[in-house]
């Protein structure tokens, strides 16, 4: 009990009144360190704004904190949607899971929750973010039987239950909606220039050896790649102001060549090989003219 007290205290002293809402997930390709780049791109007229690869959700927190909006947030990845739903809707009694898994971490545990098959959604949501948060870089990937199968990361002191950004976080998603869905399904909702919709799949591969294209069980190959093209061109020809961003490829440019197309210079930051995760271009594709 004393235990649980102090590390109480410790999150509670970490809460700053200034703070805004940020990704309370690590996520392999997350565009938190991107947004300086990205922000001169976002359309400065929307009323809703359509997220279908969420992940860490680095964008919607962003435009969250410059106006709040309508949200559309979905993903096809089931743990992922539970695991906001439940920060959004049931905060407290996942934070008390997380202290839990804060008292108990050590590598016998992290291991055996890695093959643990939870049994409630509170559970699966606060296994996701202990494994977030104490697994190597942040790396969310699963095997074709949809297991978590990434090594424990070598943290002294894991941030496991991030008070502030757990409550910061739970605050803005409460103007969301959050749904499993297939990216193409946001063809069934965004439909006019009110609509906002910004695409941030699994980046093609830029050579053979950096094809990591599976964060879950479902694959994003070429064939997903060029519906995912087509699904944004329908939405343009609808008047829907539509982003993407991508790996700087010529498959990539010349799917998106009738568009706007932008080089950014991001950092690479997973490799085994930490002498190569430097600067990288990536493309960002917009259906309109940059605004600003």
């Amino acid at each position: 009990m004393t235990i649980v007290l102090i590390l109480v205290t410790e999150m509670l002293s970490q809460v700053s009144k200034e703070e805004l809402p940020r990704p309370f997930l690590k996520w392999a390709g997350g565009k938190s360190r991107l947004i300086p780049k990205y922000h001169t791109f976002f359309p400065e007229n929307f009323k809703t704004y359509y997220e279908p690869f969420l992940g860490g959700g680095a964008v919607f927190f962003y435009l969250y904190n410059q106006r709040p909006k309508q949200a559309i947030l979905t993903d096809i990845n089931s743990e992922l949607i539970n695991t906001y739903n439940c920060v959004k809707t049931h905060l407290d009694d996942l934070i008390n899971l997380l202290i839990f898994h804060t008292k108990q971490h050590s590598k016998d545990y992290y291991y055996q929750m890695r093959k643990t098959v939870e049994d409630s959604d509170l559970k699966k949501a606060a296994r996701l973010i202990y494994l977030n948060k104490t697994c190597f870089n942040g790396l969310y990937r699963e095997n074709s039987k949809g297991e978590f199968n990434v090594p424990m990361g070598r943290y002294k002191k894991p941030n496991i239950c991030d008070l502030s950004g757990l409550r910061l976080a739970s605050r803005a998603l409460q103007s969301a909606e959050i749904e499993v869905r297939s990216f193409e399904e946001v063809l069934n909702s965004a439909s006019s220039q009110d609509d906002f919709v910004y695409f941030d799949p699994p980046y093609y591969p830029v050579s053979s050896t950096s094809n990591f294209t599976s964060y879950s069980r479902y694959s994003f190959h070429e064939k997903e790649q060029i519906q995912l093209a087509e699904v944004f061109m329908a939405l343009a020809k609808r008047g829907v102001k539509v982003m993407l961003s991508n790996s700087d490829t010529s498959f990539i440019r010349n799917l998106y060549k009738d568009f706007e197309i932008h080089t950014v210079s991001a950092g690479r930051s997973i490799n085994s090989n930490a002498k190569k995760r430097g600067l990288i271009n990536e493309l960002l594709v917009t259906s309109y003219s940059n605004p600003k």
